[in-house]
């Protein structure tokens, strides 16, 4: 299942490095940009989303949030959010129901690692509507962060 632009967003509850629900309701009234990626303290995982937590400040003067998501537990999501400094929610889809809802989810993954999240980008407008959607097929590949800014400054 894919999601597609123009359609409301997938709802989605999960629990955050706080072990508290954050829900997509969450962010209405301003954009969202949904960050799904394979697992934490993997190489291209840290290089993306440390490149959000270098750029935060471009995203709040966009009005917009960042999440990312992993099926990681919250426990090692904490973890990781810990020792990057991240500044930004990371959210725990360990059950495995926000990744494939959004069409960003691997049944099988390397090393036989069944039920992992697929690298996307998603930007949700104030409305919950999907305005931008990448999901990328190769784990090694970031997705296009200028394509989400432009995205995201058209939405101003």
């Amino acid at each position: 299942m894919s999601v597609k632009i123009g359609s409301k967003a997938p709802a989605f509850s999960l629990v955050n490095t706080e072990k508290q629900k954050v829900s997509l309701d969450d962010f209405k009234g301003q954009n969202l940009v949904i960050l799904f990626f394979p697992m934490a303290f993997t190489s291209t995982c840290t290089a993306e989303l440390c490149s959000i937590r270098d750029n935060i400040s471009m995203y709040n003067g966009l009005n917009t949030a960042v999440v990312g998501i992993s099926v990681d537990s919250p426990f090692t999501l904490g973890k990781f959010k810990e020792e990057q400094k991240l500044n930004f929610p990371l959210l725990s889809d360990f059950n495995k129901e926000a990744s494939p809802a959004y069409g960003a989810f691997y049944e099988n993954f390397v090393l036989d690692l069944k039920g992992v999240s697929k690298r996307a980008a998603f930007v949700v407008d104030k409305e919950g509507v999907v305005r931008y959607a990448q999901v990328l097929e190769s784990a090694g590949d970031l997705p296009d962060f200028q394509a989400v800014k432009n995205n995201l400054s058209s939405l101003q």
